[in-house]
């Protein structure tokens, strides 16, 4: 296995290496802890696989945006209405976009890499405002931009980033693997990715 790069990023221009799209079952850790009536923005929708699955799970009040030139700018724009954030950010920028979902004061949840914990630029805004984490395992395979569902998923574990969400715990573990093929089943009667 190849060590992850960590590339610099630009708050105006998505790379391609930020363009992973998450698997619908990355959101079932989630579920029990935000009320269906929740507005809910996806501010990085990517192919929109991630709203779809919220959508498919019973939240219908949700706001899906992109940050692309010809998109919505996450860090200059935010709805009128909303009461959560649910998303997958670019990583090449997961510090501007932790430090903008806190600064919005309302929850959220990230999901990013489980190095982030112990990066000091994450750190201080976690001993600063809080953070629960869900950690899941099998790691998440994301659609790769260059390989696809090749189920080479990503090279790095990803958890879930909350705040405000009032999880029981500080820290939780969820095993994902008996959701895959559950939302792989629920996609193909939809007829959806």
């Amino acid at each position: 296995m190849k060590p992850k790069i960590n590339r610099k990023g630009n708050k105006n221009k998505v790379s391609n290496y930020d363009t992973c799209q998450t698997p619908a079952y990355a959101i079932e850790p989630l579920l029990r802890f935000i009320p269906l009536q929740t507005i809910i923005w996806e501010p990085a929708r990517g192919e929109g696989i991630l709203a779809r699955a919220l959508n498919v799970a019973g939240y219908h009040r949700m706001i899906s945006t992109e940050l692309k030139p010809d998109g919505v700018d996450f860090f200059k724009w935010t709805p009128h209405v909303f009461d959560c954030i649910v998303t997958n950010p670019p990583y090449s920028i997961k510090y501007d976009w932790l430090e903008r979902c806190y600064s919005l004061g309302k929850p959220f949840a990230l999901l990013m890499p489980v190095e982030m914990i112990s990066a000091a630029k994450a750190i201080k805004m976690f001993q600063f405002y809080r953070i629960q984490i869900i950690f899941m395992y099998p790691r998440i395979d994301f659609k790769m931009p260059k390989l696809g569902w090749s189920g080479a998923g990503a090279q790095f574990p990803t958890c879930w980033y909350t705040w405000k969400l009032h999880l029981p715990k500080d820290i939780m573990f969820h095993n994902v693997s008996e959701w895959k093929s559950e939302w792989a089943s629920i996609y193909k009667k939809n007829g959806k990715a």
